[in-house]
C-alpha cells in the first residue's frame, strides 16, 4: 500500500517535509470531497483517485520544469478537466502547534449556519464548530485528510486592532491538543498577517480542487 496523505500532512506538522529532490508524490484522495495538489520545497503532491501513470504523462507534457508543473495553469486545468472538479484560487498553507491555556479573548460558543463564512465552512469541512466574539468569529473544522483547519472572519468596523491575530491564536488554544492549519489566498494580506502574528508556520501551496 502507498502513503497516505494523512501521513504527509502529519509529518509535515512535526517539521518533516518530503525531500526537496524535485518529484512529485501522487496518493489517492482521503475522501470523495477533496482532491489537489501541495507543493512544498522542491517537491510535490498531488492527491487524486485518478490514476498515477495519467497524473505522471499528464505532468511531463506542461511547458514547464518538473519543481512547478504541478502548480502550472496547464496541470490544474487538465486535473479539473479529468475530474470534473474547479479550483477558486492556490492558497498558502500554514500551521501551528496547539498552545495551553485559555483564549485571551472573550468566545461564545454560536451555531450560526446563516452566517455566509460558516455556510462554506460546511461545505468544505466536517464536524464544524464556531465562536463569536464582539466583532468576529473563528471557525474550525475538519478538512483535507481529517485535518484540523481554521478561519476567521473579522468586520470592517473594528479591523487593524489586532482581533484577527486574536482570534487565530485562539485557535491553536481550543484545538484539543493537535497541530491547526489554515489555508490562506495570497493577496488576503490581511489574513495573512493576522495568522503569521499568530504563530502560524508557513510550509507549502495547495490548490484544492472542489467536488460539483
Amino acid at each position: 500500500m502507498g502513503e497516505a496523505l494523512k501521513d504527509i500532512l502529519d509529518r509535515v506538522a512535526r517539521g518533516v517535509f518530503p525531500p526537496a529532490d524535485g518529484r512529485t508524490t501522487v496518493v489517492p484522495q482521503a475522501c470523495h470531497r477533496d482532491a489537489g495538489v501541495l507543493a512544498f520545497t522542491a517537491h510535490a503532491v498531488v492527491f487524486t483517485d485518478e490514476d498515477p501513470d495519467w497524473v505522471r504523462r499528464t505532468l511531463a507534457g506542461v511547458d514547464s520544469d518538473a519543481l512547478s508543473a504541478p502548480m502550472n495553469p496547464r496541470f490544474l486545468a487538465a486535473l479539473m478537466d479529468r475530474t470534473g472538479r474547479s479550483n477558486e484560487t492556490i492558497d498558502v498553507l500554514a500551521v501551528a502547534s496547539p498552545v495551553r491555556g485559555e483564549p485571551p479573548l472573550p468566545l461564545t460558543e454560536v451555531d450560526d449556519a446563516g452566517h455566509h463564512r460558516v455556510a462554506r465552512a460546511h461545505k468544505h469541512r466536517d464536524d464544524v464548530r464556531v465562536w463569536a466574539t464582539e466583532g468576529g468569529m473563528l471557525i474550525l473544522g475538519r478538512g483535507v485528510a481529517g485535518r484540523l483547519e481554521a478561519a476567521v472572519e473579522v468586520d470592517e468596523a473594528v479591523r487593524h486592532r489586532g482581533l484577527g491575530r486574536a482570534l487565530a491564536g485562539a485557535a491553536r488554544q481550543l484545538s484539543g491538543g493537535e497541530a491547526v492549519w489554515a489555508q490562506m489566498a495570497p493577496g488576503n494580506a490581511r489574513s495573512v498577517r493576522a495568522f503569521l502574528g499568530a504563530g502560524f508556520m508557513p510550509v507549502g501551496g495547495e490548490a484544492l480542487l472542489l467536488a460539483h
